[in-house]
């Protein structure tokens, strides 16, 4: 049966590749998913079975921050494009891609889970993209409803790992910090953003390629399903994992500006009842790989 993935040449797509090479890999330079048109060629040349849509406007905190209309308008346009279009030709199953962002920025119990989605708006400085992936969620669950078709959702909590966007606007906190703690000489400051206080669950992406097939089996539901390790780690606790790492002692600091969101864990309780138990791979030996292809390709 036919895999097509959106968003083939990012972070997740182009990891997913080692894995399922014989899936088919769609970026925007093959199609433009804000084009309904250049939609309706696509699906038409490639007549997949299942869709993976992982194709969105990303970035960090600074960025989601500064772009709050691009991040609205184009996610909508797209999650709206691909959708609809894979209804009209037929497509039986797809599986689209939220974000943990999308919850509220705060919650009475945490972990929150599944049906805390809508009980609250997303974080300030993630609300236009949080928004656009809450109504790609709806958007799913009207055709579920409409005309009852095998659509679904999950949510992934931040990943990270090899193959990141390091060096970069778009970089992640995992690979930003990366970088930045790689190129200190023996006397710098490590400046960072926020407090440090924070606390994230960071998915190791090949974790996330080996759960995708199975949900594109298995979970055909209604439910955000969270995809988010047990790990749930300050930003300090993160950046002092690496720094031992690489042996530095160099001074951290925080400027204390765009913390974020304090705390964003989801339960994974529904995630593992589908799919049974799963090791994660312990944070401190992912983000020791991840450096270690950094460094190697850098």
């Amino acid at each position: 049966m036919t895999t097509l993935v959106t968003g083939g040449s990012g972070f997740i797509g182009q990891r997913l590749r080692n894995y399922y090479p014989d899936w088919i890999y769609i970026s925007s330079r093959d199609c433009d998913l804000l084009d309904v048109a250049a939609v309706d060629r696509m699906l038409g040349k490639y007549k997949p079975k299942n869709i993976l849509h992982l194709a969105g406007l990303v970035g960090g905190i600074k960025k989601n921050a500064n772009n709050q209309v691009d991040f609205l308008e184009k996610n909508v346009l797209m999650n709206m494009n691909i959708v609809a279009r894979a209804y009209a030709h037929g497509v039986p199953r797809l599986l689209a891609a939220l974000s943990t962002c999308a919850f509220p920025d705060i919650v009475k119990t945490y972990p929150f889970v599944e049906a805390d989605l809508f009980i609250g708006p997303p974080a300030e400085t993630n609300f236009s993209y949080g928004y656009s992936k809450r109504l790609l969620h709806v958007l799913i669950l009207a055709y579920r409803k409409q005309y009852g078709v095998a659509y679904s959702t999950f949510s992934p909590s931040n990943v990270y790992g090899p193959g990141d966007h390091f060096d970069s606007e778009a970089s992640h906190f995992i690979s930003a910090l990366i970088s930045k703690a790689s190129a200190l000489k023996d006397d710098d400051t490590l400046e960072l953003w926020g407090t440090g206080e924070p606390l994230r669950q960071q998915l190791y992406v090949d974790d996330l390629c080996k759960i995708i097939p199975i949900l594109l089996e298995k979970h055909n539901s209604d439910i955000p399903l969270i995809v988010a390790p047990h790990e749930n780690l300050t930003i300090d606790m993160m950046t002092r994992t690496l720094m031992h790492l690489l042996n530095k002692e160099n001074k951290i600091v925080y400027n204390k500006f765009l913390d974020g969101q304090y705390r964003k864990d989801g339960s994974n309780k529904e995630l593992l009842n589908l799919i049974g138990n799963f090791e994660f791979t312990p944070f401190r030996d992912g983000i020791a790989r991840t450096y270690e292809w950094y460094n190697n390709v850098k």
